[in-house]
């Protein structure tokens, strides 16, 4: 069965939201990880809020440059939770149809690698409730930035997480990851 692997940029205050604040500290160590992600990962799963972000942004980057991590991006298959992106444009994109949770059931029961899943809202939330969230990576970066926090879609999940490895960089940032305990 295939993992659903969860990895959230976060700041020491709770924000998720617009992390461009994280670019100072994408560096060759950072890279690597997320490239380790990524060779794992032959699917990414989205809420339509994420899917509206990336879609906007990776298919303008370079894809001849390796190191964009563009060409994964572009190519790699892609499915959006959502009841409103109806035709998305996104090469390689698909939106799951009927109940959210039936449906991701069915792409973990699929052969393949592990799917990712940027962001960290409501999605998420149905996933942990689901039971179909298999691990989450908070990338803790050393900064405080204001604004919405982590804990707003949360009020009524409650659940118990394990730590299962972390990684702790040199430029501070720190990768804690945490599988459901059952």
């Amino acid at each position: 069965m295939r993992k659903i692997i969860n990895s959230t940029y976060i700041t020491l205050d709770g924000v998720i939201d617009n992390p461009m604040w994280t670019m100072p500290y994408f560096d060759e160590e950072a890279a690597a990880f997320a490239g380790s992600q990524t060779d794992a990962a032959d699917a990414l799963l989205m809420g339509r809020a994420t899917y509206e972000g990336f879609a906007a942004s990776w298919p303008t980057r370079d894809e001849s440059d390796p190191a964009t991590g563009a060409a994964y991006f572009n190519h790699v298959k892609k499915y959006v939770a959502s009841t409103t992106l109806k035709n998305p444009e996104w090469n390689n994109t698909e939106v799951l149809q009927g109940d959210t949770v039936e449906a991701v059931r069915a792409l973990k029961e699929q052969e393949g690698g592990d799917i990712l899943q940027y962001g960290y809202g409501s999605l998420t939330t149905t996933l942990i409730k689901a039971g179909l969230l298999d691990e989450v990576r908070f990338w803790i970066h050393p900064v405080l930035v204001g604004g919405p926090s982590l804990t707003a879609p949360l009020d009524d999940v409650k659940a118990t997480f394990e730590l299962v490895g972390t990684r702790v960089h040199k430029n501070g940032v720190i990768i804690a990851s945490y599988r459901p305990v059952a």
